[in-house]
């Protein structure tokens, strides 16, 4: 196989992976407080000999969109949004995980969980909230109280490496080894959901790029198939070459 058809191979399979990742962004359009992602590509060199370079394509990972998605009201008080940085704690299995979708509400016991029953947590742990304490109010500052006095406080944390968070189970953040802190001056908006900041028109036209390009590629290796074909059977009659 010659280099040319190397470079070819690693241009389709890095267009390949980005056709995923558009189409995953495109799919999640409307998941609450969802950030769009893109691949980041950089050129390869290999040294197949000491004066030969090929330059091959290849994708190094993701980036995500840190930008705020457009917010929606929704009138439902343990509905929140952050506006601007920050994350809510939430407590599962397998440890502390972080997001920004703030549709919250409460469980049996009264506490107050994501839609997936995962504890969120306050300043001082899992928040409990009394059913018969009237009209819930959240502050700005994430601070939650009733008619009876003030509840508790959301728990709004941000990372040095916002980047570096994973994604896992049912839309959580995984921080891994970074170590969360808190933010400064929470900005908390209730009876509001952040959307999603996927812009379906413009993943509509990438994937339309995306597309072209992978056929462009296929025709040149297309070709370059036929020039290999032909330039075998020239060499291999009698007397070629």
């Amino acid at each position: 196989m010659e280099n040319a058809i190397y470079i070819g191979l690693s241009r389709q399979g890095a267009l390949r992976r980005e056709m995923d990742i558009i189409a995953h962004n495109i799919a999640n359009a409307n998941t609450p407080a969802y950030k769009a992602e893109k691949m980041i590509f950089r050129e390869f060199l290999k040294t197949p000999a000491q004066d030969e370079r090929i330059s091959l394509v290849q994708d190094v990972g993701t980036a995500r969109d840190l930008s705020d998605g457009p917010t929606q009201s929704t009138s439902n008080p343990f509905d929140v949004a952050i506006n601007g940085e920050g994350y809510f704690v939430v407590e599962t299995p397998l440890g502390e995980r972080y997001t920004r979708h703030g549709r919250f509400q409460l469980d049996a016991q009264s506490q107050l969980v994501t839609s997936a029953g995962h504890p969120v947590q306050g300043d001082a742990g899992p928040l409990t909230i009394p059913v018969d304490g009237g009209k819930i109010s959240i502050a700005a500052d994430g601070t939650i109280s009733n008619e009876q006095g003030t509840i508790g406080a959301l728990r709004i944390v941000q990372f040095e490496d916002e980047q570096a968070l994973k994604r896992s189970a049912n839309g959580l953040l995984n921080a891994d080894e970074q170590q969360p802190q808190p933010v400064e001056a929470a900005s908390i908006m209730q009876g509001m959901l952040e959307g999603s900041n996927v812009k379906s028109i413009l993943e509509l036209t990438r994937m339309m790029r995306v597309s072209r390009l992978y056929q462009s590629v296929g025709k040149f290796m297309e070709k370059e198939d036929e020039r290999q074909t032909q330039m075998i059977t020239t060499l291999g009659k009698p007397g070629g070459g």
